[in-house]
């Protein structure tokens, strides 16, 4: 499957995907449109239990209602403490429709209560990783490419940074000293989750 159009369509109304989307597709010259772009699309319900059914489920369904390639991606935070929690629940840990503020703090309250009366002064709470599944999808061949990528890193106590969104300000890199959030968007495109998943992917399409 090659991506010939100049435009990439994601299956997406999360505008920070978007924006990393975008970001990212620039360097190829392409341009991107996503969910908010197009009337009529079906709700797609992500009850997959891994990340890589819901991406191919939402690559499918917007696929075949747009009748063109459709890429999709889902991601989300798995920490080490909490057996890999939220996982496939990350974008409504707090609940449906929560807010990445309100999922970061459930987050922040559940670790604190399962280190509660540990001797720790140090704001590392647990190991976690970030972990992405994009698929593409064609409807008029059927076909699909698929690829992932996976980020490590920790759970800091200590929120930083306005960049990035869901769990950027709590997920710590070490080598970085710095959050995710506290990244320049291309600092994070190149050693993220999203970004490794992408250019996998494009390596998949260029074989």
């Amino acid at each position: 499957m090659k991506m010939d159009s100049p435009v990439v369509i994601v299956a997406t109304k999360n505008k920070g995907k978007v924006r990393e989307f975008a970001h990212a597709f620039a360097a190829l010259g392409k341009e991107v449109k996503s969910m908010y772009d197009y009337e009529g699309l079906p709700e797609i319900i992500e009850d997959g239990d891994t990340f890589a059914a819901n991406a191919m489920k939402k690559a499918k369904a917007v696929g075949d209602a747009l009748q063109l390639p459709v890429l999709a991606d889902d991601s989300g935070l798995c920490v080490q403490l909490l057996d890999g929690a939220p996982g496939v629940y990350s974008a409504r840990y707090a609940g449906e429709g929560a807010s990445d503020d309100e999922n970061n703090l459930k987050l922040l309250d559940v670790l604190e209560s399962k280190l509660a009366g540990e001797d720790t002064e140090q704001p590392l709470l647990s190991p976690a990783h970030f972990e992405c599944a994009l698929v593409l999808y064609d409807p008029v061949s059927g076909e699909s490419v698929e690829a992932s990528g996976r980020v490590e890193g920790w759970i800091t106590a200590e929120s930083g940074g306005s960049g990035g969104f869901g769990y950027d300000p709590l997920f710590y890199l070490p080598e970085y000293s710095k959050t995710m959030a506290e990244l320049s968007l291309e600092q994070k495109q190149a050693i993220s989750h999203r970004g490794k998943a992408l250019r996998a992917l494009i390596a998949k399409l260029n074989r």
